[in-house]
């Protein structure tokens, strides 16, 4: 890969799991009425024929990851379990009480924080609980993140029991160097344990979040970390760039940018990693994202039938996705909404019998067109702008943006038709960004998003 290039375009940029991006969402609060209207409305257009999506974000984790980006809340106290589990299936009553039919789940992912820290008798509970008004969709997709480090023989066969086919498994690095600084207690042993006993137990996708450019992080460290990730085969494997934010999240604070690899030693990581898993038969499917041909990401890739929401890229595509839980994003389509941020605010606005979204956005005709492009590009290395519903000023100059990654053989452009050169995949966000039209017209002025490697 031409390591010019990769300096060239390394500047901050979202990674576009919605558009508008959360800094840019209307400041005006969004009502619940009008949430609730948003969502029926897509509801009943959609449910029949291709289901809804669930994410249900259990934040709780026995330690601070200090490399974490996430909403958490760190507690060793199981006793917190069941009071959430009961809020989440609260709030799924809520939504329950003014959709007019049976939802159908074709998709589910649990995320957090720490989703094995919850016991698998009370994961249990959660999941039979969401089921018992709805219907499954014959052709669904469930999954879950795992610790290793928590993640026992009893949770696997638990959700597998339950439906569950996939499995996250956060790796990070293998480096017990590095571990011991970003506070994650873990081992290979423990990984592969939990690979090998999902494989035995059936589950059919196993992925692996990697991260480079953490603290103390080395070339032939991290390369021996793909050797070792290797060795184990995940289906998949996501490679993402550290995001220093301290600002943010304090827990980062524990290292400095001192401890960090420069931009030039990161780009290496990068392509050392890049290359390791190209070598091998990972296939890269888009923006941090590696898959073995045998794998639905991959399969979804070549069907053109990859999707990308708040949960990531996904095999399927539904207009709905209820976010359930503390901080949990719902998308319906023609708007986003999020819920509160803290554990107590979340609890006091259910104890009201209240949907617990505090800010949202109602996507305008302009987002929609351009949103539409970006979730192509982001998910089929194309877009095309044949008809006056897919065309808006926003576009023109989107276009005129691309000349200088076009002049650099990222991009192709034709008449109606933009296409993604395979040399062009790394620098998806940056290709993206061109359509971001909320961005340009309010470029921010302090950092507010990571680099884009």
């Amino acid at each position: 890969m031409n390591t010019q290039l990769l300096q060239k375009y390394n500047v901050p940029g979202p990674r576009y799991t919605s558009y508008p991006t959360v800094p840019y969402w209307d400041k005006t609060p969004l009502t619940e009425t009008r949430w609730k209207d948003l969502v029926k409305d897509i509801f009943e257009i959609s449910n029949t024929s291709e289901g809804i999506s669930l994410y249900i974000h259990l934040p709780y984790c026995e330690s601070l990851c200090t490399y974490c980006g996430c909403n958490t809340r760190i507690t060793v106290n199981h006793k917190v379990e069941q009071p959430y589990i009961a809020a989440v299936l609260k709030e799924w009553q809520l939504y329950l009480d003014f959709l007019p039919n049976r939802p159908q789940i074709r998709e589910l992912h649990l995320g957090g924080g720490t989703p094995t820290f919850f016991s698998p008798e009370n994961l249990r509970t959660l999941i039979t609980g969401l089921f018992e008004k709805a219907d499954i969709h014959p052709e669904h997709e469930f999954g879950f993140e795992a610790h290793p480090a928590s993640t026992t023989d009893a949770h696997l066969q638990t959700l597998f029991e339950l439906g569950f086919r996939r499995i996250s498994i956060g790796v990070q690095d293998f480096n017990p160097v590095i571990l011991d600084l970003i506070n994650r207690p873990q081992t290979y042993q423990q990984v592969k344990h939990v690979t090998e006993k999902a494989r035995e137990i059936g589950y059919t996708s196993v992925n692996y979040d990697l991260v480079y450019g953490l603290p103390q992080q080395q070339v032939e460290g991290m390369t021996q970390t793909i050797g070792d990730v290797i060795q184990l085969r995940p289906d998949r494997i996501a490679l993402y760039s550290y995001a220093h934010v301290p600002w943010v999240k304090p827990g980062q604070r524990k290292f400095t940018e001192a401890d960090l690899p420069d931009a030039a030693k990161k780009l290496a990581i990068y392509e050392a990693c890049r290359n390791a898993l190209e070598s091998v038969g990972y296939h890269d499917i888009g923006m941090d994202h590696f898959s073995l041909k045998t794998d639905t990401l991959y399969q979804a890739l070549e069907d053109k039938k990859l999707h990308r929401n708040f949960m990531g890229y996904t095999t399927t595509q539904t207009r709905l996705l209820v976010g359930l839980g503390v901080s949990a994003i719902g998308d319906c389509w023609w708007g986003y909404g999020q819920n509160e941020k803290t554990v107590e605010k979340y609890y006091e606005r259910l104890n009201a019998n209240e949907l617990p979204i505090f800010r949202g956005h109602v996507l305008t005709r302009e987002d929609l067109i351009l949103r539409r492009h970006i979730l192509q590009l982001m998910c089929h290395f194309e877009t095309t702008w044949f008809d006056a519903k897919d065309q808006c000023q926003a576009l023109y100059e989107a276009l005129a943006r691309l000349e200088e990654p076009e002049k650099d053989g990222l991009v192709s452009i034709e008449p109606y038709h933009l296409k993604v050169t395979p040399e062009g995949r790394s620098f998806i966000r940056n290709i993206s960004m061109a359509f971001d039209a909320r961005l340009w017209g309010d470029i921010p002025q302090t950092a507010i998003f990571s680099q884009t490697f």
